[in-house]
């Protein structure tokens, strides 16, 4: 199955905070695709959710994504979906493109939750990134065991299009060059 269109779709960028950012195997590259998705999303109208893991410690959102992250969901749960605040109804009848730092833990714990949720889960696997390679590459053959969709950034993005017809063609050509 495809990605389903902008209007059936939900951008989910989990945990990219500055103060994990150093740590994380291929930070630089991971940032700059979760940063295209979310401009590709605002670009095609695709609603984007920003989760912090606790901000007091790990601060807040890296600056490159901050500008899509207004109103960041602060969690302590690694689920974020299931931190209290986090608004469920959101993703009602809607697939889920998640990109984030931390793939082994808060990537594939709110992955694997949203799963069992029944909802239809694309994981942007050159938009996510772990302390180690070997637990970011674990992580996503589990998550694709369970169901999720392995996919990249240009994939969703010329999914979400759906035709080089589309009005906004050229402004999401530009975002993968």
């Amino acid at each position: 199955m495809l990605t389903p269109g902008p209007d059936s779709s939900l951008l989910l960028l989990i945990d990219f905070q500055a103060r994990l950012a150093p740590a994380m195997d291929g930070a630089q590259a991971a940032i700059a695709n979760a940063r295209r998705l979310a401009e590709g999303a605002r670009i095609l109208g695709v609603e984007t959710l920003v989760t912090e893991q606790n901000p007091e410690k790990l601060g807040p959102t890296v600056p490159e994504l901050a500008e899509y992250a207004a109103a960041p969901v602060a969690k302590m749960t690694f689920d974020a979906t299931a931190a209290s605040n986090f608004p469920k109804e959101k993703l009602e009848s809607r697939a889920i493109v998640v990109a984030g730092f931390e793939t082994h833990v808060c990537v594939s714990q709110s992955v694997l939750a949203l799963l069992a949720e029944g909802q239809l889960v694309l994981v942007a696997a050159d938009a996510v990134g772990s302390r180690r390679a070997e637990n970011r590459e674990t992580a996503l053959r589990r998550m694709e065991r369970f169901g999720a969709q392995i996919v990249t950034t240009e994939m969703i993005l010329f999914e979400w299009l759906g035709s080089a017809d589309h009005p906004r063609f050229r402004d999401i050509s530009r975002l993968v060059k």
